[in-house]
């Protein structure tokens, strides 16, 4: 993806890239080139969740998607997640559930769980829900506050 007219969109604005080797990962273009830092990186090695954004609508680990394949396609990074379905109801969940702790983790929660709910609507069951943010780390709380911010926001929808 070096050519001049090579665009992604990011968080509903498109954006051109040039020069990004084609090795580079997603999350390096969103947090270097585009300065949209609140994507984080944790691991590098689809480990920890922390770099979760959403393509078209469906959660991706950004440390292993390389910039060159999401180009046409749609990515959602937690600063446009208020603007996504079920986005404010996430935030406003972990608010009012106190689940933000550190904070670091916390977007990669909140744009799994957003994607999620999306992907499966409010009926999924809250175990199911916990289950697939299973794959998301948290090393500072004992989960229980995230556990009732899902529980929240999944009652509450878009």
């Amino acid at each position: 993806m070096t050519g001049d007219g090579a665009r992604i969109t990011v968080n509903g604005r498109t954006a051109p890239i040039t020069e990004v080797p084609g090795d580079e990962r997603l999350l390096d273009t969103v947090r270097w080139r585009l300065g949209l830092k609140g994507t984080k990186e944790g691991c590098r090695t689809g480990e920890c969740g922390a770099c979760t954004v959403l393509i078209d609508g469906q959660t991706a680990l950004s440390c292993l998607t390389l910039t060159r394949e999401i180009e046409g396609r749609a990515v959602t990074t937690i600063e446009g997640i208020p603007d996504a379905p079920f986005g404010r109801a996430v935030l406003d969940a972990f608010a009012e559930a106190g689940a933000f702790q550190c904070g670091y983790c916390t977007p990669g929660f909140v744009v799994a769980l957003a994607g999620l709910l999306r992907e499966e609507g409010r009926s999924a069951p809250l175990r199911q829900l916990l289950e697939e943010l299973g794959a998301n780390l948290c090393r500072c709380t004992g989960y229980a506050a995230i556990a009732r911010a899902v529980e929240l926001a999944r009652a509450r929808g878009p």
